[in-house]
């Protein structure tokens, strides 16, 4: 039976394209990129708009250029998604990705010069990240340096800030935008960990030598334990850093700590990959809580802002087109 295509200027294209970008995720990058724009200190309101699109979208925009690499594993693991189905082509979401994250990258450099080179880096990142997923070694810190440029990329709005301030740590500020940056990376690569448990059938049989393959649940459970640890911490460092936690931040992170055990907890008693997705799920809920905890222990005029994106973000992951997709 052939299979009906869609053409990339109608409606139904933009609506596989939407699924495949995940867009429950674009909440990640919006957080990350988020943290950075809060340590603009007196940033203008139409900059910090601009800056925020790009840095949102991105990580639906790459996570539709790095699909184009894995259908395979897809295929086994993720039938459903558009990709694999052949409604939309292999072509045309590359096509779409690269001129999407091409387009926020000018927009980002428009605002400061410097941030070419980091956009430039990230893209070169996504685009040869296959390669390191199918190692054990690879996958998780190859992806997380990524998504820890966003807050960078963020911070870099503000033309004067000079990026070597971010490993001058005699300087406070300085000092807590450092925390932060592991923070994201930690805790990226926790998503990034946990989200292979959910794959591990499909990655094996595909070639895939990811962690759980290769050393097996348990292993990858205290694996994950020890990045959630990680980015608890770097967070928490973070929060002292920049004022010494301020009451609403300390509730934030408090709360996504509790939520980051229990997460831990229930991948410890799963062995079932389809249920996975839950504590999966956990995770980027987590992720989302630490940034907005350092967010508004910044900015706290942006708490309902900040509280109307994160209700947004439940309500996209809860309508999601399929629960096990995290």
């Amino acid at each position: 039976m052939a299979v009906r295509r869609y053409s990339v200027f109608g409606v139904s294209f933009w609506r596989q394209y939407m699924t495949t970008m995940r867009p429950y995720l674009l909440f990640v990058s919006g957080s990350a990129g988020m943290v950075g724009l809060s340590f603009v200190e007196r940033g203008e309101i139409w900059r910090t708009i601009l800056a925020f699109i790009p840095l949102f979208l991105s990580y639906g925009l790459g996570q539709a250029l790095t699909d184009c690499f894995q259908t395979d594993t897809d295929a086994l693991s993720s039938p459903y998604r558009p990709l694999v189905r052949q409604t939309i082509s292999r072509k045309q979401v590359l096509s779409v990705s690269m001129i999407g994250l091409a387009a926020g990258v000018a927009i980002l450099g428009y605002l400061n010069p410097v941030i070419l080179i980091f956009g430039s880096a990230a893209v070169l990142g996504l685009l040869t990240y296959t390669i390191f997923k199918r190692t054990w070694w690879g996958g998780p810190p190859w992806n997380s340096w990524i998504v820890a440029l966003l807050p960078v990329i963020g911070r870099l709005t503000d033309r004067v800030y000079d990026i070597r301030e971010v490993f001058n740590l005699a300087n406070q500020d300085s000092r807590a935008f450092f925390f932060v940056i592991m923070a994201v990376f930690f805790g990226y690569a926790n998503f990034v960990v946990m989200g292979y448990f959910k794959d591990i059938s499909a990655d094996r049989a595909t070639g895939y030598r990811t962690f759980p393959v290769a050393f097996g649940w348990g292993a990858t459970a205290v694996y994950s334990d020890l990045l959630a640890l990680g980015a608890a911490i770097f967070a928490g460092l973070a929060l002292l850093s920049v004022s010494g936690f301020g009451i609403v931040g300390l509730i934030i992170y408090a709360s996504a700590v509790l939520l980051s055990i229990y997460a831990q907890i229930r991948i410890h008693l799963t062995r079932d990959e389809r249920q996975a997705h839950k504590p999966i799920a956990d995770v980027v809920r987590v992720f989302n809580l630490y940034s907005a905890a350092i967010v508004v222990t910044l900015q706290l005029s942006w708490l309902p802002v900040i509280t109307v994106y994160y209700i947004l973000f439940e309500l996209v992951l809860k309508f999601r087109p399929e629960e096990s997709q995290v």
